[in-house]
């Protein structure tokens, strides 16, 4: 298992990170002539993100023996997150193709069936290294890639919980990996002992059945567990909201001009966990997450636009203001 040497890692994130083939131009790739190198995955995105901000992190996962995994872990690396993973000699490094049809419309296709991400067990998970943090970040993609990933899952909450470690899950919904009740169930197994939970109304609402998606304060409520939770709803451009105590918290979202929204999601939920962190209140959390969730839609690539809390502070200082840096 390769690793960096950082300092202690505050936050834990497990999860697979794909290798990527993305179009520069618009137009279908049956027509354009090349195509750039990059990655991405939920969690890295989610590491990288903290790393931006402060936060020592580490990311767990697996890869295969090829120059993909190679591109993978250095990149990743290249962040100053430290990086846990296991390299597989059998399978290969899971490939998504991003694409952008129309100047309005992204596609993305995956290859991951089989994947070495897709393999991973309970055993790649480090020891101590999830019990010596403050957070343990999981996803609900990982789940629904293999029976492995969904028992490493659980391990790796039930490991986090017996030791005290809070426990934060962004529902991350991807139909094209199974259905809404296969995720619902996968989840139940670990919900509770879930601390912080994120997502849009949709997603939330696989978790909290017969609710409905169109009221996001019955949802923070339904799935606060008494209080115990913290829930927080992704509104996109119109913002979040979260559950304090019994009060709702809300937050605006920010206008700016949209390039790629993929990443964006993984970006708000860094941007929020920086702030609870610092033990910052729940509106400012909403804010920094806010902030952190546009900027990176301003940028092409999953994580590429994640940004520091400096360009945090200057979008919240002056939006609206001279777009050139003088």
């Amino acid at each position: 298992m390769s690793s960096t040497s950082t300092a202690r890692p505050r936050v834990v994130a497990v999860g697979e990170t794909m290798a990527m083939l993305r179009s520069g131009a618009i137009g279908s790739l049956a027509h354009l002539p090349s195509v750039d190198i990059s990655l991405g995955g939920a969690e890295s995105n989610l590491a990288i993100g903290l790393r931006r901000l402060g936060v020592p992190v580490a990311w767990v996962s697996r890869v295969g023996d090829d120059p993909l995994g190679v591109r993978v872990t250095r990149e990743i690396r290249a962040e100053g997150v430290e990086v846990r993973c296991d390299v597989d000699p059998e399978r290969p490094t899971g490939l998504m193709i991003k694409s952008r049809p129309s100047g309005t419309t992204t596609r993305v296709d995956y290859y991951r069936a089989g994947s070495a991400a897709a393999a991973i067990t309970p055993q790649d998970l480090p020891e101590d290294l999830i019990e010596q943090a403050e957070i343990l970040h999981l996803s609900g993609i990982t789940p629904l890639l293999s029976e492995s990933a969904h028992a490493t899952n659980v391990a790796a909450a039930r490991r986090a919980a017996g030791a005290g470690v809070r426990i934060s899950l962004d529902v991350n919904y991807r139909s094209r990996l199974g259905s809404r009740e296969l995720l619902a169930e996968r989840l139940g197994e670990i919900l509770e002992h879930v601390d912080v939970l994120f997502g849009g109304p949709e997603e939330l609402s696989i978790l909290a059945p017969g609710v409905a998606e169109d009221d996001p304060e019955a949802l923070l409520r339904a799935l606060a567990d008494g209080g115990r939770r913290e829930v927080v709803v992704k509104l996109g451009a119109e913002g979040a909201a979260a559950l304090s105590g019994d009060e709702v918290v809300t937050a605006p979202g920010h206008r700016v001009d949209v390039v790629d929204t993929v990443g964006a999601g993984d970006a708000f939920v860094a941007g929020y966990l920086s702030a609870l962190l610092e033990g910052r209140e729940v509106r400012e959390r909403l804010a920094r997450a806010n902030a952190c969730g546009a900027l990176a839609c301003t940028t092409p690539g999953d994580w590429e636009g994640a940004p520091r809390l400096a360009e945090i502070a200057t979008l919240l200082a002056g939006e609206g203001g001279d777009p050139v840096s003088r």
